[in-house]
Order: structure tokens, then C-alpha cells, then sequence
């Protein structure tokens, strides 16, 4: 897939910019897929092998899955109700990825379920208590380190254990899992890190560090540009997509339409979009994902659950006590949404900007939540400091708030309204915010 993303536009902002003390950068977004270089294989140098038996349930349009990752030659039964369930491989282990992925769907109305001796979360009709987050691995590549051996650094399985504590009944994860493409340097902090798109790394950067947040609840798990073919695609369609069997690039992952007590989810996958420009090819890919909408109507409210946000500001510049300077995503989305009617639609939820944002169109579109908040490295430009202002985007004004922190955001069902808070490392809240309708309002928490 050809073309600029949004790092293009940071480099022509930079080229302007000639006052001391620019921060450029946009750890976040990334370069896109024709930047990318092939991404590392097992080959890569790994530290010591991680441990397997790794269990969850996530939601698909077949149903409430449940999976296992092993070590074992052959898929043991689940244990549903008192009874035996027969698990199923989604495919053979590989060089990369020399474990099995088995899977079982849930029968509606299960009340008891194990697999691998895991006891698992199970799904409820209407979820009543949500975590939103994304952006969670620790980052590995060229000049961008992060040290994950320092939960101060890289603060994700915090992020997961406290959210645990929440106790929520369905966790959304917007993307961007796999962020270890490249050895850590001498003396970087990050030790004997493992890197490359291999289970080692995988199991490094996502399954342990979520641990206790996998055991806590069912998830809803979105593509994300790292897991794009010419990145981590292997791992993803290996262990996290949707499909009852695994795919292999170059693939996309089919949308879904997930309904949770009268509200829609629909999970699309963004990983190839454009930031910064529309190629007509990947607008007609992005619009038939939106068709989903149509083939399958909501009965009431619904959310668009996708990485890369349709509407965002991502902070690339600060210039002494001027800025920060914003440039506008995602050019491809919004011509495809132009395309589309997106009249059901409440919000639309997403990540790949590393802070929390929220734009409210008066009405005249679906509010946009921004939470790319999991752990991995944030803005150059953004700022702790809370933003409460008036924005255009895409031909409209919008109300934005927003601050760079890391952490999770749990909303619970209020009536026909969701409310709730946005939390730290420190599970402060920070913002407590409440969708009405379309209009999504937050406010600063008083310390």
C-alpha cells in the first residue's frame, strides 16, 4: 500500500520550524505500511522461552470464544458445565510460532467453563462495566526505546492490574500490541528483551503483562497498524484475529458486529489506512468495511470500534512555550465515511494516538474517543495538561478534551447513557466523561 502518512507532514512541519527547542515526533502513528521493512522472524535474538498455558475468552460474530495457547501436540477438551467441550487448533505450530492456538465457542448460557485448567471470564448479556485502552506494547525500534524492564517506562501490566480491579464485565482493546521490531541497544534498559514478530516477543510485549486483565473479562480485540502484514500480521492472525481459523498474509480481518445488551458493536479493521492522504484503493477498502453497517442494521445505539480514529489531532510539535502543533488524521477514513451513512452511530472508539481525546460534533457526527493510553511511548508534542477547547475537524467544529497519561478508561452503563472515568497508573481518576446520545462530554477531576 502506497503512500505519505502522517509522518510526512511532520517532517515538512519540521523543515519550517526554526526556533530552539522543537520536540518532533510521532511515536504513535508511525510510519505507514510502505515504510515498513519486512519485519523480524524467529531468527531474531529472544530471551528464554516464555511460558505457554495462556487462556481467555474473546467475542466474535460467531459467538463468545474461548482460547488457549499451548505447548501440548494436540488441543485439550474444555470443561463447559461440568462437561467436556472438544477444542479445536486454529492452525500448526510454526518456526515463529511454535505453540497451538485452540479454540472453542461458548454455547449461550454457559455459567461454568475451564480450559488448560484456566478458569475463564464469561461473557454477560449486557455488559454493564466497560475498560477501553490500546497502544500497549513496549517499543523497540531504532532510536525509539522504551525500557521494559521499568513498569515506570513501560507501564502496561500496571495498567492491566489495576484495571483488573475494576472488576469490568468487557474489555476493549483498540490495537497495537506488538511494538518489539528491533534489538535493544547496549545499556538501553530493556536487557535481554526479545524482538521480531515471534511468540516470544508476543508473549513478552501482550500475554503476560495482561494477565490478570485477560482472566478479569471477555475482550473485543481490534487489528492495529503494528499488526499489519509488514509488521506483526503473522503473530496477529496466529493468535488474535477474529477468524475461527488462522489467516496468513496479505489478509484483512472481516468486520463484526457484536450486539451487548442492545448496543452494536462494530469491530472494524483500520491497519491500512492512510493518515495523511485518501488512495482511492484503500478508501474502497475502508467503505466496505463500513458496509457492514448496512448488511447488518442495528436495532438500536451502536460504536464503531477501529484502531486508527477517523477523526483525531496528533500532537507533532511544541516550539518553546508555543503549541502544541496538531495536524489532522485520518484522510482515508473520512473519505470513506463520506461515502457512508453513519446515522446509528453513537461514537467511535480508537487508539493510535498514545493520549486521551474526546471531540464532540454537536450532534452532526459520531462523537470520537481517542485511547490509545496502554503503555507505550506517547506524543513528543502532547502535554499533561488538560485541553478543553474548540477544534475544526473534517469541515466541522468539534469540542475536544484531552491530556497525555497513561492508563484506562471504564465506562458503565447509565440508563440509556454511559458514564464513567478515566484512571492513571495510580487508579486515580483523572476525567470522568458521559455519553448522551452523541454528545460526549468530559470534564477534569479536581485533585
Amino acid at each position: 500500500m502506497a503512500g505519505r502518512t502522517v509522518t510526512d507532514l511532520a517532517t515538512k512541519l519540521r523543515r519550517g520550524l526554526t526556533a530552539a527547542g522543537v520536540a518532533l515526533g510521532l511515536a504513535a502513528c508511525g510510519p505507514g505500511p510502505s515504510a515498513q521493512p519486512a519485519a523480524p522472524t524467529a531468527t531474531s535474538p529472544t530471551a528464554a522461552a516464555p511460558p505457554v498455558d495462556q487462556a481467555w475468552v474473546q467475542l466474535t460474530d460467531r459467538g463468545a470464544e474461548a482460547r488457549l495457547i499451548t505447548a501440548a501436540a494436540s488441543c485439550p477438551d474444555a470443561i463447559v458445565d461440568g462437561k467436556p467441550l472438544v477444542t479445536h487448533p486454529r492452525g500448526a505450530p510454526s518456526a515463529d510460532f511454535p505453540v497451538t492456538v485452540c479454540a472453542v465457542l461458548l454455547p449461550k448460557g454457559t455459567t461454568s467453563a475451564q480450559i488448560g485448567g484456566h478458569v475463564l471470564p464469561l461473557p454477560v448479556a449486557a455488559p454493564q462495566r466497560i475498560v477501553i485502552f490500546g497502544d500497549t506494547g513496549c517499543r523497540l525500534k531504532g532510536a525509539a526505546i522504551q525500557n521494559c524492564d521499568n513498569p515506570a517506562d513501560w507501564p502496561f501490566a500496571t495498567v492491566a492490574r489495576l484495571a483488573a480491579g475494576h472488576h469490568p464485565d468487557l474489555v476493549i482493546h483498540v490495537g497495537d500490541y506488538y511494538y518489539r521490531e528491533s534489538r535493544c541497544p547496549a545499556k538501553a534498559g530493556c536487557g535481554d528483551s526479545p524482538w521480531g514478530d515471534n511468540w516470544t516477543t508476543w508473549s513478552a510485549d501482550f500475554f503476560q503483562p495482561a494477565a490478570p486483565l485477560l482472566a478479569a473479562a471477555p475482550w473485543v480485540i481490534v487489528r492495529g497498524n503494528h499488526e499489519d502484514c509488514s509488521r506483526g500480521g503473522p503473530g496477529w492472525f496466529t493468535l488474535l484475529d477474529n477468524a475461527p481459523t488462522a489467516l496468513a498474509c496479505p489478509a484483512a480481518s472481516a468486520p463484526m458486529a457484536l450486539d451487548i445488551g442492545g448496543l452494536t458493536l462494530y469491530v472494524l479493521d483500520s491497519s491500512g489506512t492512510e493518515d495523511s492522504q485518501a488512495p482511492p484503493d484503500l478508501v474502497a477498502r475502508f467503505a466496505a468495511q463500513l458496509d457492514i453497517l448496512t448488511r447488518r442494521p442495528p436495532a438500536g445505539p451502536a460504536w464503531i470500534i477501529t484502531h486508527r480514529p477517523i477523526w483525531g489531532l496528533v500532537p507533532v510539535a511544541t516550539v518553546g512555550p508555543i503549541g502544541p502543533f496538531e495536524t489532522p488524521i485520518n484522510a482515508t477514513e473520512q473519505a470513506a465515511a463520506h461515502r457512508r451513512s453513519l446515522a446509528a452511530v453513537q461514537m467511535v472508539v480508537s487508539g493510535h494516538i498514545h493520549h486521551f481525546a474526546t471531540f464532540a460534533f454537536a450532534g452532526d457526527r459520531p462523537a470520537q474517543l481517542v485511547a490509545g493510553t496502554g503503555g507505550d511511548i506517547g506524543e513528543p508534542g502532547d502535554t499533561p495538561r488538560v485541553l478543553s477547547d474548540t477544534v475544526s475537524l473534517d469541515g466541522l467544529r468539534a469540542q475536544r478534551f484531552g491530556f497525555d497519561r497513561y492508563g484506562f478508561l471504564v465506562l458503565e452503563r447509565a440508563g440509556t447513557d454511559w458514564a464513567g472515568d478515566f484512571y492513571d497508573v495510580r487508579d486515580r481518576p483523572i476525567a470522568h466523561c458521559r455519553l448522551t446520545g452523541r454528545a460526549l462530554t468530559c470534564q477534569a477531576t479536581p485533585p
